[in-house]
């Protein structure tokens, strides 16, 4: 039985993830981080009103329950500093928080050298397992297919953009890409063709009524190939939290992605 805390757990994937872990027969919740109706127990919130881990403000809560993993769907204003504080208490941690780009990655890396590998941590933009067959089948066709764009299409509470996903997408597009492509540059409304990178640009809308969803669309002399994937409900992630929660302790260091955690055949 894993001891598992949820930071954030008032939120909406908070809530949906202290939900799922409290119906896993091999997880067990243990505590829930959040700022809000803090000292009201969790458990009514999720569905499960026998359920009575009390609310805490306080990371220090994690020690007192004793959690082994702890699952981060908080804000990119506050989620390093979570990641700092689990990792120097050596408590392993999933982190589903978009708005970690590169320098965090490496800044997580230097922290889990220098506190001694006690812990390790995953973070995934996108925990649909869908969206990971995209931008893995989006990295094979643009080895043929250099012009690309990538349009990205979230809820209007969204906090950034672009998504995290979409930033994944386009740097393992960059990874494989066996040329470069630069398309016309020209606007009549400043901004309205998204934002280049190296090529390959980034459109962002937010909608309500949306979740979250993407498509790559390449082009080629007389034809077009379009990758999309939609997530059409927040149970959509579930599945791959899940799947992190359990791999995290055996996976030294820092993975990025779910890609490593499917068995998937090596990429042509």
């Amino acid at each position: 039985m894993i001891r598992v805390g949820v930071i954030g757990a008032c939120g909406r994937m908070g809530q949906m993830v202290c939900r799922a872990v409290a119906e896993a027969p091999d997880l067990a919740l243990v505590a829930a981080i959040d700022r809000s109706r803090v000292g009201q127990p969790i458990g009514p919130l999720i569905g499960h009103p026998k359920i009575d881990v009390p609310i805490s403000e306080e990371l220090d809560r994690l020690l007192e329950a004793e959690v082994e993993v702890a699952v981060d769907f908080t804000h990119p204003d506050v989620v390093m500093d979570n990641i700092r504080w689990c990792v120097t208490h050596a408590i392993h941690l999933v982190v589903g928080t978009t708005g970690i780009g590169d320098p965090e990655l490496a800044e997580i890396r230097s922290l889990l050298e220098s506190e001694g590998s006690e812990s390790n941590v995953i973070v995934a933009p996108n925990f649909a397992l869908g969206a990971v067959l995209m931008q893995r089948f989006a990295a094979q066709a643009v080895r043929f297919f250099p012009a690309v764009e990538v349009i990205e299409l979230h809820h209007d509470r969204k906090a950034d953009a672009p998504s995290g996903t979409a930033l994944a997408t386009v740097r393992r597009l960059l990874e494989e890409r066996r040329e470069g492509y630069r398309g016309p540059a020209g606007e009549s409304v400043a901004g309205v063709r998204g934002r280049g990178v190296e090529g390959v640009r980034v459109h962002s809308v937010r909608l309500p009524g949306l979740v979250a969803h993407q498509e790559v669309i390449f082009g080629g002399p007389g034809q077009t190939l379009t990758i999309r994937h939609d997530s059409t409900d927040r149970s959509s992630f579930m599945p791959g939290v899940l799947m992190a929660i359990r791999a995290v302790m055996t996976r030294p260091g820092l993975t990025v992605g779910l890609e490593p955690l499917l068995d998937l055949p090596p990429a042509p």
